[in-house]
């Protein structure tokens, strides 16, 4: 399955995720739903040719609402990345000093070009913003940051997403509550829900307590539409309590995932991701399905090439 990768950067991007989470994902007639959008990466792989997006975060959905009015195209961008990373390069403090101007400037216009350069020469992949929801995420202190190469990989995203975005009526985009989508649904519908993980590192723009995990739970109980919900199941220290006190009347499957998030160590081991569905999921491995696949056909690899190499020896 080849993956389309968004432009916005954030940890936590369910990228390696997606083959996964397709796999198991019904299909249906209906539209694809997503209340916590995020970067996009499973929507924009999803093949659905009608959806609703949602997120609370403001400045992804206006930067996707104006790639779909093609308001914002790959060639601005290219353009864009190209003045700011040269002004970059140049600036005091290693850089610095400039990224601190572009960071003060968005903060007070919000413009969707200058979200683009913070969520990639931001510190870390990170995207956090204050309580006044201004973006509070240092430097990642590499005036290079924008090569003439990265540019062209943002650039090529760019494009690619554009392309996938459906117009308005049959993509649609929100900065609501995720209470207020999810109601949304109807019976031939698919929810996918990427929510904060409560208990880890919450890179979100609103956060994410107990009694939102609770609220979400009752809205997908109710709800007549299948849905797939992302979450932790645990690591090697601990367990999320949310599965016991909530998730566990659904069906579960698991998978080892690797993560990158934040600056605690215990955020950068691996983690046992789950997918919480409302659907029989009895022909899919509990546990890291497709992996028994990938190895068979890495060991038939492996025995080709010895076939070869050895065929290569009675010869000679």
């Amino acid at each position: 399955m080849k993956i389309f990768v968004p432009p916005i950067k954030s940890q936590g991007i369910k990228t390696k995720l997606v083959p996964w989470i397709m796999d198991l994902a019904p299909k249906t007639n209906g539209k694809w739903i997503e209340p916590f959008l995020g970067t996009g990466v499973v929507a924009f792989n999803s093949g659905y040719k009608k959806a609703i997006l949602n997120d609370t975060n403001p400045h992804i959905i206006n930067f996707y609402k104006g790639l779909q009015k093609k308001a914002i195209t790959a060639p601005l961008i290219k353009q864009y990345l190209e003045l700011e990373g040269e002004l970059l390069s140049k600036a005091d403090n290693n850089g610095y000093e400039h990224y601190l101007k572009v960071r003060s400037r968005f903060n007070s216009e919000f413009s969707p070009y200058d979200f683009i350069f913070l969520s990639r020469a931001g510190f870390n992949g990170m995207m956090r913003f204050n309580k006044k929801g201004n973006w509070n995420i240092p430097f990642c202190k590499k005036p290079d940051r924008f090569a003439q190469a990265y540019i062209t990989k943002i650039t090529n995203q760019v494009a690619a997403v554009s392309q996938i975005i459906q117009p308005k009526p049959n993509w649609i985009f929100h900065n609501k509550s995720f209470a207020d989508i999810i109601p949304l649904a109807t019976e031939n519908d698919i929810i996918y829900c990427d929510p904060p993980y409560y208990g880890r590192y919450v890179d979100y723009f609103n956060g994410w307590t107990e009694k939102d995990e609770e609220l979400l739970f009752t809205l997908l109980s109710k709800t007549k539409a299948k849905f797939i919900l992302s979450t932790w199941h645990h690591n090697d220290w601990r367990e999320n309590e949310m599965i016991t006190k909530f998730w566990n009347k659904f069906n579960i499957v698991t998978k080892d995932h690797f993560y990158h998030s934040g600056g605690n160590i215990e955020n950068r081991r691996t983690v046992v991701e789950a997918l919480v569905c409302n659907f029989e999921a009895d022909n899919f491995q509990q546990h890291n399905h497709g992996l028994r696949e990938k190895l068979k056909e890495r060991q038939l690899t492996f025995q080709l090439l010895d076939q070869e190499a050895e065929s290569s020896r009675i010869q000679v």
